[in-house]
């Protein structure tokens, strides 16, 4: 059984990620900015009897992520996978959003996984085994208005974890990127509400794509075995799409030339809504 980090922890496809692993006999730390404002975990694992450990880490700070690290070393238990799960969502046109929302998505999205992978790459490296996760989205390799700063932060992750696990390799060190489509946590219910008040259609239509898909919900379960797949499993396969609708997104993407992409997100309301219905079955028009 292996010691499992696991980021971002407090509720959806992190708690889920953190069951799953515990609940197939693995050692879990399981970390959360703030341990005491969601105590759901900790209480199902100790109902449970299960090998999970709640603790306070902060992927945006130095200080947190070297704390953290340094307690789990001082329980003698070396890190054997890294699940890179903690990350946050923005939504909104270019224009309209201010600098400091691309600055905080990428702080947790993008810098928040170089921390922890700085933190327990040399170990692994010296011992020549482990396994890091990165969990990514289809986001991460299609882009779409209005989640530019989300889409932005996934696009580097993914550019980083390929660059990684070229490096890590060399050292019997696995990489894998998992990329869910919409699944049914509170990241993308939000992201089903309605926007007011942009210049551009685009949060609307979003919303409404997001909603229409919730109507029949993907459970984080979906990503949590996904994740169990890949560190049981001993793959070196790269990126794994996860979830009913990935591989139907990244397939339609594919199908397109960047030109048709561009028209098709440009595109006038009722074209937009009827390509959304034509292809994937969706009536986008209605978030109720």
């Amino acid at each position: 059984m292996a010691s499992i980090l696991l980021t971002g922890s407090s509720k959806g496809i992190g708690m889920a990620t953190a069951l799953v692993l515990g609940r197939a006999g693995h050692t879990v730390f399981a970390t959360m900015r703030n341990p005491d404002a969601a105590p759901e975990l900790a209480q199902i694992a100790a109902e449970e009897g299960l090998p999970i450990e709640v603790l306070a880490m902060d992927v945006n700070s130095d200080a947190s992520v070297s704390e953290a690290f340094k307690a789990i070393a001082e329980s003698q238990r070396p890190i054997d996978v890294l699940v890179n799960n903690a990350g946050i969502e923005s939504r909104g046109s270019i224009e309209e959003l201010s600098l400091s929302v691309f600055r905080d998505v990428m702080e947790t999205n993008y810098f928040g996984v170089i921390r922890c992978v700085q933190a327990v790459l040399p170990q692994m490296r010296s011992r020549r085994s482990g396994c890091i996760v990165n969990v990514s989205s289809v986001a991460g390799r299609i882009s779409s208005s209005p989640l530019g700063p989300y889409t932005a932060s996934k696009f580097a992750l993914e550019a980083l974890s390929e660059a990684l696990a070229q490096e890590a390799k060399m050292f019997n060190v696995r990489v894998a990127v998992v990329q869910p489509g919409i699944i049914d946590t509170d990241m993308a219910r939000r992201l089903g509400d309605e926007t007011n008040g942009s210049r551009y259609p685009h949060a609307s239509r979003m919303a409404g794509l997001f909603a229409a898909t919730l109507k029949n919900p993907a459970s984080p379960d979906f990503v949590a075995e996904k994740i169990r797949h890949v560190i049981e499993s001993g793959t070196w396969q790269l990126r794994h799409p996860v979830g009913p609708d990935a591989e139907p997104f990244l397939q339609w993407r594919s199908g397109m030339t960047d030109e048709q992409w561009i028209d098709w997100g440009a595109a006038d309301d009722d074209t937009w809504y009827e390509s959304v219905e034509r292809d994937f079955g969706l009536d986008a028009r209605s978030t109720e």
